[in-house]
């Protein structure tokens, strides 16, 4: 009985193991949301990103370890609210990265119609420039945090891969497994991204990959929109 529970407890840790790589690894905003800042800001600011997405993971953990992760995921207001929030999140930073362009086309050429004008743009801060590297942590923390496929997914793990009868301290550490995973993989991605060699390779692209990212998060906010 005892050698029967031994292997199915050794078949859920590594199903979670693999499951969780495998999430974690695939495309999506917080991906996005990394290279985007660690190419704008450094890496500094691209791993406290990645603290912050770890951190966004543990709020959807939180709720689902005290039982209402179920409640929440079959609730429809619930998952409409966290969707429209995220893709209005979303979207929102997808326009902060390409505000430099729209500036330039849009507000730029009315800077120079005359000299009063041109000298208030001039001083005016940019709404969207970029703040502290603090700031980061935050952003990343937000982009998870009001993620609806991470609700669903962090539930549908926790309904359909882990046993009921798992004990609490077990699940507190896949929990701590799955947001370290967060943490550690978005954080090698800001490192990968800043170091010398790759900055030196990417450097007449960075400004396209920096645009391409804000595109995909708008692009990201729109299907949830849609979805």
């Amino acid at each position: 009985m005892f050698e029967g529970t031994s292997d199915f407890l050794s078949i859920e840790i590594i199903a979670v193991g693999i499951i969780t790589i495998l999430a974690v690894i695939s495309p999506g905003p917080d991906f996005a949301m990394v290279t985007r800042i660690a190419l704008a800001r450094g890496r500094r600011a691209g791993v406290l990103c990645a603290l912050g997405i770890g951190s966004g993971v543990s709020v959807h953990l939180a709720y689902t370890l005290l039982g209402m992760g179920v409640l929440f995921a079959n609730n429809v207001w619930v998952l409409s609210t966290l969707r429209y929030l995220g893709a209005a999140y979303l979207i929102w930073l997808g326009i902060s990265a390409l505000w430099p362009d729209i500036r330039a086309v849009f507000i730029a050429p009315k800077c120079w119609k005359n000299q009063d004008v041109r000298d208030n743009c001039a001083t005016q801060p940019d709404q969207f420039e970029e703040r502290r590297d603090g700031s980061a942590f935050w952003i990343g923390f937000a982009c998870n945090a009001l993620n609806p496929k991470t609700m669903l997914f962090i539930v549908s793990l926790f309904s359909q891969v882990i046993s009921p009868d798992t004990e609490l301290v077990q699940e507190i550490g896949y929990g701590i497994y799955i947001a370290a995973c967060h943490m550690g993989w978005f954080a090698l991605v800001a490192i990968a991204l800043t170091l010398p060699s790759v900055q030196a390779r990417i450097a007449t692209l960075k400004i396209w990959i920096e645009r391409g990212a804000g595109l995909c998060l708008a692009g990201l906010g729109v299907k949830l929109l849609s979805s």
